[in-house]
């Protein structure tokens, strides 16, 4: 569904928008466009369902897509339901696993294969997130090799995939994002670069949660704290459910010496919203560990 060269892409803006992370004005764009043809309108239709996801709004995900919508619409339904109905997850984990083993024509479908890639991701299961998108040479598929390199720690193999995406669209959003995404993971100096990529994006399409949640975190690897409270307070302005400004103020309130309480706070909101994040996760597993090894302890000691 890619443009043709010369085209001018007029879902630019909805796309770009969910890039971003501006997921509410994606929506908005995509509500009010007047298209000249199907393949637009189903283009338009799965970015505007996956805005809906990154809300959480999952119910109008679920309501709108059926059996009978398009094939690159329908996967987005799974990835609703595996985010909403912890209990539907063992199902569509069985959904695409045997979509993957059986290479079936769903490896050939760009709107399963995201789908696909960010379940596994939600998994830890990053060998098979790489599996779906080997094949794949869009931006979008590049873009997410990179987090996942980053994700395992791979950082040459996400350099390599980031000069990859430089030479197919130098310019394009989400080249920006994965050389942000790569200087931040190099660390040092790139910290700086990475913040002015953030800050460029910021300048010429508005500001998000997910761009100021980039240039904190660029701020607090350089010691500027105060400025990086800034910036998330202007993240949680924009948007006050986002579990990475959560973290990162729980990560900040510790370095700028605030009561164990704010962190807390954070560490609190972060469990109501999300309370199967990776983070919130490992945090009661290593806190039960903890316990049992404290109660293991005190029955020595008694004894």
């Amino acid at each position: 569904m890619a443009s043709r060269p010369g085209d001018v892409d007029v879902l630019f803006d909805v796309k770009n928008s969910y890039y971003i992370g501006n997921y509410q004005q994606s929506i908005n764009e995509a509500q009010k466009l007047k298209l000249s043809s199907l393949e637009q309108e189903i283009e338009r239709d799965v970015f505007l369902y996956r805005s809906y996801i990154a809300q959480r709004k999952f119910r109008v995900v679920l309501d709108e897509i059926g059996s009978s919508s398009h094939s690159l619409v329908r996967p987005l339904r799974l990835l609703a339901d595996y985010l909403s109905n912890k209990g539907r997850r063992e199902g569509v984990l069985s959904t695409i696993d045997k979509a993957l083993n059986t290479a079936s024509e769903d490896m050939a479908n760009p709107s399963f294969i995201i789908v696909a890639t960010n379940i596994y991701c939600h998994e830890k299961n990053y060998e098979a997130a790489l599996k779906f998108l080997h094949n794949s040479d869009d931006i979008e598929s590049m873009a997410l090799k990179t987090q996942v390199y980053l994700r395992m720690d791979r950082v040459d193999l996400a350099k390599k995939e980031v000069k990859a995406m430089q030479d197919k669209d130098e310019d394009n959003t989400l080249t920006q994002l994965a050389q942000a995404w790569l200087n931040i993971a190099m660390g040092g100096d790139k910290l700086q670069d990475a913040y002015y990529i953030f800050q460029e994006l910021i300048d010429k399409y508005g500001s998000s949660a997910v761009l100021l949640n980039g240039q904190a975190v660029t701020y607090i690897g350089q010691g500027k704290y105060e400025e990086a409270e800034s910036a998330l307070q202007e993240a949680m302005d924009k948007d006050s459910n986002n579990p990475d400004t959560f973290l990162n103020m729980m990560v900040l309130s510790q370095h700028l010496g605030k009561p164990v309480e704010v962190a807390n706070r954070y560490r609190s909101q972060l469990t109501d919203s999300y309370d199967d994040h990776h983070f919130v996760v490992e945090h009661a597993a290593k806190e039960s560990e903890f316990d049992r090894l404290a109660r293991s302890y005190s029955i020595k000691q008694n004894a």
